[in-house]
């Protein structure tokens, strides 16, 4: 479970370790109450407009920052998708952009404590410190124990003004998925982040008629646009061998931006009926990325079929099975967490999707609904309804209806 207030402990750690309590900022002196005020008021606003990168970013939290010259602000900046630049170096590059290297700041002002640790990008904390920035104002301390205050000290230890201005950007109001994340529950499952995508006709069906979008298309070509993106922004596609024979998919990421590192592409298939002629395993084209493929399957696999696919390309790697026979999607999860895949966008079929969900394994949501009416194959209306959701969001994309939610 989560702490109501999960900087407090890191406080007390820190006034016992010899330094100022980072909540209070007593190391740099009281805030004249004015200042302290504008500061808090910013915080807030940074804090509310990051809100609105909350999907593409999750798990991460929502994170702005803005550079002050003499209180008066010359950029702002936010991170605004998973594995992309952090608000503070999103801010540094706005500065640059709109005024060149001569531009000029005293103070960051950011939401939550700058990260020490290298991830997806380098530590933010080195970034900060070679700016020669004088103050760093901190909504939040970073409540991962395992970063928790590291920022601030290093920070206070190269010597910079730090302030925590405690409560004026909260995390569990505008970031409660990153809270759920770093939970000790959800971090010792050793699971990725899993964000279930699927297109349905209006009658929550994954196929459309066959005289509609040839057969195979539900979305807009916005929509299809849009998942091409999402796709560039994961570590791995997870999919059924089911979805495989039934519409020989790429699953790799095509479009103007082409990702230094496409996500992997992995296919859950307990006797391996992928056939070496699919289309996964073909060579990418000149406008696509596409990562390697792994086929998850169970033990003893027939060896004349593991090694027709290997011949093609693709990794077999043998894994756990439920009693029904099924692959585990347990041991699936973790097989990926060994393999450092942190998130993953599931696009599979009805009956896929049905298990991921039943047994809770789904972090976040992303459904397309065409206008279409009716369509092929079994529906998940029932299914989306009755899910608990919250954060949940309804947009227009063209002609389609997003819904983007995080599980409940």
């Amino acid at each position: 479970m989560i702490p109501a207030d999960p900087t407090r402990r890191a406080s007390a750690e820190l006034r016992e370790a010899g330094h100022a309590d980072p909540a209070t900022g007593a190391e740099a002196g009281a805030l004249e109450p004015a200042r302290e005020a504008r500061y808090r008021a910013l915080l807030g606003e940074l804090a509310r407009e990051a809100q609105q990168f909350r999907y593409r970013v999750a798990p991460n939290p929502c994170v702005g920052a803005a550079l002050l010259d003499h209180d008066q602000e010359v950029a702002r900046g936010f991170h605004t998708a998973w594995g992309g630049r952090h608000a503070e170096i999103e801010a540094l590059r706005v500065l640059e952009t709109s005024r060149g290297a001569a531009g000029r700041f005293d103070t960051l002002v950011v939401t939550l404590e700058p990260c020490s640790s290298h991830g997806k990008t380098p530590p933010c904390v080195d970034a900060v410190l070679a700016t020669g920035v004088e103050r760093i104002v901190i909504g939040g301390l970073d409540p991962d124990p395992r970063h928790q205050g590291r920022g601030v000290r290093i920070l206070r230890g190269a010597g910079r003004e730090v302030v925590v201005l405690d409560g004026s950007a909260s995390l569990a109001e505008g970031s409660a998925h990153f809270l759920a994340w770093i939970s000790h529950r959800r971090m010792s499952r050793g699971a990725p982040w899993t964000i279930a995508k699927w297109a349905q006709t209006r009658s929550g069906q994954l196929s459309p008629p066959l005289d509609v979008g040839e057969g195979r298309w539900i979305s807009s070509p916005a929509a299809r646009a849009e998942v091409q993106r999402w796709r560039g922004e994961v570590d791995a596609i997870v999919t059924g061998v089911g979805t495989v024979l039934a519409d020989d998919p790429r699953l790799s990421v095509r479009g103007p931006e082409l990702p230094t590192y496409p996500p992997a592409r992995v296919v859950l298939d307990s006797t391996l009926r992928t056939p070496a002629t699919a289309r996964l395993l073909a060579p990418p084209a000149p406008d696509e990325r596409a990562g390697p493929v792994f086929v998850l399957t169970g033990r003893g696999a027939d060896p004349s079929k593991r090694r027709e696919l290997e011949d093609r390309g693709a990794h077999v790697e043998e894994i756990g099975t439920a009693p029904d026979g099924k692959l585990s999607l347990e041991a699936a999860q973790r097989w990926l967490w060994r393999h450092c895949v942190r998130r993953i966008l599931l696009e599979a079929g009805p009956a896929l999707l049905e298990r991921w969900i039943a047994e809770e394994r789904v972090d976040q949501w992303l459904v397309y609904e065409g206008a279409i009416e009716e369509g092929r194959g079994p529906s998940l209306r029932r299914t989306l309804e009755s899910a608990r959701l919250r954060t949940v969001r309804r947009r227009e994309l063209g002609v389609d209806t997003v819904l983007e939610a995080f599980s409940g």
